[in-house]
């Protein structure tokens, strides 16, 4: 989790999120300012009820307060090996049952689909902190909602106007966690919850207690099997004496809880997301820090970097997963994504040329109007950043399956759990600072890999299979009018638009 460094009075105390003078746009650089890693060893904060609508009317929202407001796609191409021209900024790799099949039967059939695609991503500020009460440990989030339509764009042969299909709807909640603080027990909240009776007479009856109540546990200091037991209050208990028996105490003394143990989350962003086709998400992530010089930055300079050549063939961002083979790639022969692909791709495969039925398993994935783009989708970004000046960006990180630490989650309707059970998803988003005609730009870029399981492999292993959504956003008024007119007509301005999405690649026909 990260914290923020109090601001000088003179500044006006901690704030909200900071805008350049004169500018609508939150300024990156001035939003990151003074975040740090929060560890046991920093100093918590006291919680009282007096203070608590300060409290909920300052609550930070981290970087997500430069989310606020409505992201739509742009579309650029700096990439000249590619002719083709992009019709859209989004792209998806989509891979379904074949039909006829069942999970455990007939391996390796599948369908495999990718599409270019536009899109409408609205962010909401929920105004005032979200309280989480736990006790000795309160945590206050910022809040932010989402809602994401989503539009496939094709061409029709015969047709000169583009088809546009709705393929996507979701809808959820980021939070940030903004602050943690320690409520210690008071008198006044023992009085007010105690909830049991003030005075028990068990305990002089059995252990010969006669306080008022009992807020601390008692010990036995007589050894086992003596006769007239001797009880004392454990504050009694000196230096090395020995116990033999412990009676909890049903009450807690005036603070209580202020020597912890503290709560400190490995994440500061939970994304919380609903999928029409069944699926509930919870992500858990991070802004990803950049280490310079023993010095951790949360604000990265320049622009995001992704790989060239042989390089980009890391089965980590591939449509192609490890579980379906490596389309016949070895360490001494790597295919270069930013080369045309190679003559096996073209080639009816037999068992000649392409033995163990390693190659033909991928085929179609390299084939695809869209290579490289349908092979690995975020060198789609990686082109969009070609011909830009990016000056800074944040980077977060967020996954419903951590390698340590806290964990997030799926949830699948029992259709999906039986046929094409969603397992994982994995986030990369980059909030980036660009640099056009003097004016600072903000642009949203992300990487979404949901991995399904269906299909056993030859030697009885469960299959991975990834989806996989990139795209670029701006705001509606940062790009150009052409595209502006497409986004206003396919998310604005046509009354059929106020439906769901009808044909997700899911079930698309």
């Amino acid at each position: 989790m990260l914290k923020r460094k109090k601001e000088s009075p003179e500044l006006g105390g901690e704030q909200l999120f900071r805008k350049m003078p004169g500018q609508n746009e939150v300024n990156l650089a001035q939003l990151m300012d003074g975040y740090s890693k929060l560890l046991i060893d920093d100093p918590v904060r006291p919680f009282r009820e007096e203070n608590l609508q300060a409290i909920e009317n300052n609550v930070d929202y981290g970087v997500l307060a430069a989310l606020d407001g409505t992201w739509v796609s742009y579309n650029v191409n700096y990439n000249k090996n590619i002719t083709q021209p992009s019709l859209a900024s989004g792209i998806h790799t989509t891979i379904m049952p074949s039909p006829g099949t069942n999970p455990g039967t007939i391996p390796g059939k599948f369908a495999f689909d990718s599409e270019e695609y536009i899109e409408k991503l609205t962010f909401s500020i929920v105004p005032g902190g979200v309280r989480n009460r736990g006790g000795a440990s309160e945590l206050f989030c910022g809040a932010v909602k989402y809602e994401q339509s989503i539009k496939s764009v094709n061409t029709v042969k015969g047709q000169e106007t583009l088809k546009y299909t709705p393929i996507h709807e979701e809808n959820g909640m980021y939070l940030w966690l903004s602050d943690v603080y320690n409520h210690a027990a008071t008198k006044e909240s023992i009085e007010r919850d105690r909830g049991i009776h003030a005075v028990s007479t068990e305990d002089a009856e059995k252990y010969g207690y006669t306080g008022e109540y009992r807020d601390e546990p008692l010990v036995r200091i007589t050894p086992d099997g003596e006769e007239n037991p001797k009880y004392i209050l454990l504050s009694q208990l000196q230096p090395g004496q020995e116990y033999y028996e412990i009676i909890p105490a049903q009450e807690i003394k005036p603070g209580a809880g202020v020597d912890g143990p503290y709560f400190i989350p490995d994440y500061s962003i939970s994304r919380s997301g609903v999928i029409p086709h069944g699926s509930t998400i919870t992500l858990l992530g991070d802004i990803v820090p950049q280490n310079i010089a023993d010095k951790t930055y949360y604000l990265i300079n320049g622009s995001p970097k992704f790989p060239y050549g042989k390089e980009a063939w890391d089965t980590n961002h591939l449509s192609i997963s490890r579980t379906m083979g490596n389309a016949g790639v070895t360490p001494d022969n790597i295919i270069d994504l930013d080369q045309p692909a190679p003559a096996w791709v073209h080639e009816t495969l037999d068992d000649k040329n392409d033995q163990g039925s390693n190659k033909i398993y991928t085929q179609r994935i390299l084939a695809d109007d869209l290579y490289p783009y349908s092979v690995r989708p975020d060198l789609r970004l990686r082109d969009t950043l070609r011909g830009q000046e990016v000056s800074n960006y944040v980077h977060v990180r967020m996954s419903s399956k951590m390698k340590t630490g806290a964990q997030g989650g799926i949830l699948n309707v029992p259709f999906v759990n039986r046929f094409v059970p969603t397992v994982e998803v994995d986030m990369n988003m980059w909030i980036e600072t660009v640099i056009e005609n003097g004016k600072e730009i903000l642009q949203l870029q992300y990487e979404q890999i949901v991995f399904f399981e269906f299909d056993f492999g030859n030697d009885g292993g469960t299959t991975s299979w990834p989806h996989i959504q990139v795209n670029t956003l701006r705001k509606l008024e940062d790009i150009p009018e052409d595209q502006r007119k497409v986004i206003e007509e396919q998310f604005f301005n046509s009354a059929e638009n106020t439906g769901t999405a009808s044909a997700c690649p899911y079930h698309k026909g």
